[in-house]
């Protein structure tokens, strides 16, 4: 606050030039997350009027959620509502540097794994943090945007294993259709774009360094194997998530509603339990109501919580169900298949030869280009997402890739660090012992990820009740391949150190404060073993807990048109439809995965009424 004597020293002229600049600064704060930007919110309409009976119910406005409500809703004859969980996205999910923060809020379902005693253990609790997007975007309006869709293999594996027209020859159209473009009104609405490029002297030292190595700088698309700079679903510096993109562009449809803050308790099914009915709700945390449909509901809640709404609707295995006192109407294996990326944190310190610590003005700065112009370090997830891509094995000639790496920058001076470590929940001791190293250092974080996990966990209710959350249980590191694989994506990383690029950056791996790996030899493989158990954490890739198969596959829910399978008018549209996950970030898969559901859903209805005419 200025004091009296800066202000009587101020000319009449300087005060209306300092209320401009912090009224625009306000102003341009408040647009970036606009609430005309989002849907309206229908529940009071249908509080004072009753629920009206819709063709198509989408539960769940997230990354899948939010294309197939956009894509059904062309149709003007269809009368589609979609259910979400949560409100419009709060101001900072639409900054691209601040996606940590919006963890551990009340946009986020705040989820965590069940304690196993062998990964998560440097973690509060001795579990891992597992936040789900609850808002208008889903997750993919907290994530890090990242556009990977994965490799022509993983699609080719889901069709050899029963999945008709799910290769890649298939689902390229499909990745291709969904962006953006002014040619054509059949092409999506997907916004993917180059990030904000910071700190070009650490991608050239990764880029470098890799080269040192023998791993190339690739274009990401045309080599499987390499350093690449990743695009994101980000335009003009702000976070582009379908619930944007899809959702909020076909907002004006007067045949799309939108309920907001709305928890689904089941799906209602007919007096045989074949038939799909409605869905039941709770709007505001105050109201029950339920939605009726003609054709079909398509649930998109997500790997986590899409198992858990068909559980709770007596859609499960049957012995958990009876167990904790839900009807069993279907015995499937819901739940089962759980796989995500485990990844595995490395900490590099580097000193202020090349890049100075940040100062106040510098944050004032970057505020102040952000708020204006939408650019700088806060429309950037760091160094221009440079991603690596590695087949770590070397018994192995593989063209495919088992290891991922990512990277964030924490310039010394900023909250950058202080915001990861508080979002995973590192306990106290080890992140102080990071933070002592930070007071001097810059740190760049090097997530070594797990490609291709042999690990597979489940989602289990806790309850019959849907506010409560599920049990989910990681089973992190329990095939021992995968500790292997991790360590050799470790190994590689200490290559790097040793390479002239790192060098010259004076780029050293730190040693964190573990004292039961701290018995071994620092970096010694016995070390690196014991470090995975304590800091290895998810990257938010849960995926395949409902997922789709041939007949013959008793672990299948789904058919490969996503139907699940002995009902009608039910079709599940996220991550938890995988077989087997995909070799790269899911956000690019998802949001396929949705434009594939609208595919075939409108194929079979206009099937079904040639059908019914003739």
């Amino acid at each position: 606050m200025m004091s009296n004597n800066c202000m009587q020293q101020n000319l009449d002229f300087g005060n209306p030039l300092v209320s401009t600049l912090l009224h625009n600064l306000l102003a341009a704060q408040c647009a970036i997350s606009a609430p005309d930007i989002w849907p309206k919110d229908y529940g009071p309409t249908y509080i004072e009027k009753g629920v009206d009976t819709y063709d198509f119910v989408v539960i769940g406005a997230g990354t899948a959620g939010s294309v197939v409500a956009s894509r059904l809703s062309e149709n003007p004859k269809w009368k589609v509502l979609v259910l979400e969980a949560g409100g419009d996205p709060p101001i900072e999910s639409e900054v691209p540097s601040l996606f940590f923060s919006v963890q551990h809020t009340n946009h986020t379902w705040n989820y965590y794994t069940e304690p196993d005693g062998k990964s998560c253990l440097g973690y509060n609790n001795q579990v891992c943090y597992w936040p789900r997007g609850k808002m208008i975007g889903g997750s993919g309006a907290i994530n890090a945007m990242l556009y990977v869709r994965g490799l022509s293999q993983d699609y080719d594996n889901w069709e050899r294993d029963g999945n008709p027209h799910w290769g890649w020859k298939d689902v390229l159209p499909v990745f291709e259709k969904s962006l953006q473009s002014n040619d054509s009104e059949l092409k999506g609405s997907a916004c993917v774009n180059d990030f904000d490029v910071q700190f070009t002297e650490i991608r050239e030292m990764l880029f470098s360094g890799a080269q040192e190595l023998g791993l190339p700088k690739i274009d990401i698309g045309k080599a499987n194997i390499g350093y690449a700079t990743i695009k994101g679903t980000i335009r003009n510096g702000i976070r582009g998530s379908t619930g944007k993109s899809y959702l909020a562009k076909a907002k004006d449809r007067p045949n799309l509603h939108v309920i907001k803050n709305a928890i689904v308790k089941k799906i209602n099914f007919d007096d045989q339990g074949k038939q799909v009915t409605g869905v039941t709700f709770v709007y505001n945390d105050q109201q029950e109501l339920s939605v009726k449909i003609d054709k079909e509901i398509i649930l998109s809640a997500g790997a986590i919580d899409s198992p858990k709404i068909l559980m709770l609707s007596g859609i499960g295995p049957a012995e958990h169900l009876e167990n904790i006192g839900v009807p069993v109407l279907r015995n499937l294996r819901v739940g089962d298949n759980l796989q995500d990326h485990l990844m595995t944190p490395l900490f590099f310190k580097l000193d202020e030869s090349k890049i100075k610590s940040a100062t106040l003005r510098d944050q004032f700065d970057a505020t102040y280009s952000y708020l204006i112009n939408q650019t700088g370090s806060l429309a950037s997830t760091g160094i221009g997402a440079i991603t690596g891509f590695l087949n770590a094995n070397n018994k192995s000639n593989s063209p495919y890739p088992d290891i991922l790496f990512h990277h964030r920058f924490m310039r010394r001076g900023t909250l950058g660090l202080e915001t990861w470590l508080q979002a995973t929940g590192v306990k106290n001791s080890i992140a102080e012992s990071i933070r002592e190293i930070h007071k001097d250092f810059h740190l760049l974080l090097t997530f070594v990820k797990l490609l291709r996990p042999k690990s597979k966990g489940r989602i289990r209710l806790n309850s019959s009740h849907p506010k409560d959350s599920p049990k989910m249980y990681a089973n992190y590191l329990d095939n021992p391949e995968d500790a292997e694989t991790l360590l050799r994506g470790i190994k590689f990383q200490m290559k790097l150190e040793e390479t002239a690029a790192f060098k010259e950056q004076n780029a050293k791996i730190i040693q964190i404060d573990l004292p039961e790996c701290d018995e071994f030899p620092f970096k010694s493989d016995n070390y690196w073993n014991c470090y995975m158990k304590y800091m290895s954490n998810t990257v938010y890739h849960m995926a395949g807990t409902v997922k789709m198969g041939p007949d013959k596959d008793s672990s299948a829910v789904l058919d490969w048109r996503l139907r699940v399978k002995s009902v009608k008018g039910l079709r599940v549209a996220d991550t938890s439809i995988m077989p087997n996950i995909v070799s790269g970030n899911t956000n690019a898969p998802t949001i396929m995965i949705g434009e594939r559901a609208a595919e075939f859903i409108s194929e079979d209805w206009k099937v079904m009424n040639v059908h019914n005419e003739l």
